[in-house]
Parts: structure tokens; sequence; C-alpha cells
């Protein structure tokens, strides 16, 4: 046990030199990242209510008209009602990713129908069957639902493509990480950056299609087309990858911190996965489809279950952190190599 000043001064000399100063801010910036964890997740999760959910409403025109008006009104806004002129045309809708959900109004009996797609997320699903329900109820009549793109017998809730997808974004930001941690964060050149980029590439098309293998035809989880979901696959964690080294680039090791931060804090939980975008709070639902896990989700879906509909945007935004990624990346290393020498 140390006694008196000297030996308090030995002490922390011994403290100083086992945590440095870097250490310490290393220290605090995990606790910073892991507190921002907790309080994205609990955020995000904690109490999940549907918020304008896309409800295509087929019925006569005077009695559609009536049935959009009080589903419109109805408190805290669930839905965002709107009329369709008929079944077939609902069900297309909600095949293109257009509508999440119809109600088919029955004028001369007392039981409408309401079309979900499971495969969309089981808990949207639920929720918009569980507001109508009681919206149905209060006018004394009854609801059937029908499942028009149910989820596959082994995609549980269908998880499986949020699951796929945030396996797809660790791969990615891991593979850059120890890139960077193996020869410098920071590329001294533009050839080493070039080289890092061409081993991500190489890394993202194996763990593409590994990663769709085992969703698809391994586990039976996850219908769809191999060839798509490995391309998703591939842009997914190269887009990701790329992201993380441009980070690295920008800040050295922290952009490790910084790009767990993006994709896994922010973007895992607004992804769209255990809770689609009608159930989160606005602020998550504003920022997942703009974030590689919210966009590799969305596209594994629409690949499964839905024809591949709706993959523009999300594409783009994969596209677009790819792009972004290696052009920063590259300036980074370039600038460095025509800085001044080391001395």
């Amino acid at each position: 046990m140390v006694h008196g000043p000297g030996g308090t001064t030995r002490f922390l000399g011994e403290v100083r030199s086992a945590v440095t100063g870097r250490a310490a801010a290393l220290v605090i910036g995990t606790l910073v990242l892991q507190l921002a964890f907790i309080a994205s997740y609990v955020g995000a999760f904690h109490r999940p209510k549907p918020a304008d959910v896309s409800l295509g409403v087929v019925a006569p025109a005077p009695v559609a008209a009536q049935v959009v008006r009080q589903l419109g009104a109805l408190p805290g806004d669930p839905l965002e009602p709107t009329a369709v002129p008929d079944e077939a045309t609902a069900r297309r809708r909600i095949g293109e990713r257009e509508l999440d959900a119809a109600l088919i109004v029955d004028p001369r009996g007392t039981t409408d129908t309401l079309l979900v797609a499971g495969g969309a997320g089981a808990s949207l699903a639920q929720a918009t069957e569980a507001v109508l329900t009681r919206a149905e109820r209060a006018q004394q009549r009854a609801l059937r639902v029908v499942d028009v793109a149910p989820a596959a017998a082994g995609d549980a809730r269908g998880l499986t493509s949020f699951y796929l997808a945030v396996g797809w974004c660790v791969g990615g930001y891991l593979c850059a990480a120890i890139l960077a941690i193996s020869a410098g964060a920071r590329p001294a050149n533009t050839h080493r950056a070039l080289i890092r980029l061409g081993v991500l590439a190489l890394y993202a098309i194996a763990a593409g299609l590994l990663g769709a293998v085992i969703a698809g035809p391994v586990l039976d989880a996850l219908p769809g087309s191999l060839p798509g979901l490995w391309g998703l696959g591939a842009l997914t964690v190269f887009a990701v990858g790329a992201l993380t080294l441009a980070l690295q680039g920008l800040a050295g090791v922290v952009g490790i911190g910084l790009a767990i931060a993006l994709v896994v804090v922010l973007g895992n939980p607004s992804a769209g996965g255990a809770y689609p975008y009608p159930l989160l709070p606005p602020f998550w639902r504003a920022i997942g489809p703009a974030l590689p896990p919210g966009a590799g989700t969305w596209s594994a879906r629409s690949l499964a279950y839905f024809h591949g509909n709706g993959l523009t945007c999300p594409l783009l935004v994969l596209s677009g952190w790819a792009v972004a990624g290696t052009l920063v990346a590259l300036g980074l290393a370039l600038r460095r190599s025509r800085g001044p020498a080391p001395e």
C-alpha cells in the first residue's frame, strides 16, 4: 500500500504510464459510443406505434370517401388512407411497395377484408390489423385478414432480410478496420489506398455470395434470386467498407468508432428490421432509408417477396455511400502522398 506524498506521486506516475492520455480519450469515446448505442436502440424500440401507415381503401366512391375521412381522423394518425379503385390495383400497389396494406370494404355485408404483406415485416402487419380491428369494431363490423406477400416458412417474422443486411454491414466495417490496423489507419499513398479498396472489393464479392447462399439454399430462410441477393450483398459490404476506409482516412483509428456510430448505433435500429419504418419514432424513421442497414434490409425484402420492386432508391443510397467512400479515401491518400516528406 502506498503511503505519503512521495508514494502518491509514484502511484500517479504509474497510472499515467499505464493509461496514456490517448488511451484515456479512447476509453471516454468508447463510453460515449456505448451510451449512444443504448439510447439509440431503446429510443427506437421502447414504444413502437403505427404512424402514417399507407393504406389503400377499396369501396364504392361515396363509401370510400367516408371511410378515408374516418380512418384519417383516428387519434395519433396511425393510418394514411387513400382511395384505390379496385382490389386488383390494391394488390398491385402492395406488391410494388407503394402501399403497406389495403382495406376492401364490403358495402353489402358486415365483414371487410384487410390485405397485408407479412414479408415486409410481421410487426407492421399486426399493428395495422390491430388498428383496423378497433376501428371496424366501433362500426359494428368484422375484419378478415389476407396476407398477399407472406414471409417464407423459414423466415420468422420476416427478420432474415434484416439480419442478413446487418451481417453484411458488420463484415464491411470489420474488413476495413483490419486493413487499417494491419498497416496504419491512414494509407501513405494512393497505391496503398487502391490496394485496400481492391481487397475490400474481393472480400465484398465473397461475403455477398456466401451470405446469400447461407440465407437461401443452406438454411432456406429467404427466397428470391440468388444472383440478386449476391449483388446486393457485395454492394452493401463494399459500401460500408468504403465508408469506414474514408472515415479512417479522416480521423485515423477514431474513424472506426465513427463508422460503428453511423452504421451500428444509428443504422441498425433505424433499418426497419424488427419494426418497419411506420412503427419507428420520427427521427429513426427519417434517417433509416439513408443508411446502409436500412437500404440493405429494404432491398433484401424487395428481392425476396416483392419481385424486386422498390429497389431504385435503396440501391442509389448504397451506391452513393460506396462511391463517396471510395472518392474520399482516394482523395485523402492522394493529398497525403503529395504532402511534405516525413522527417
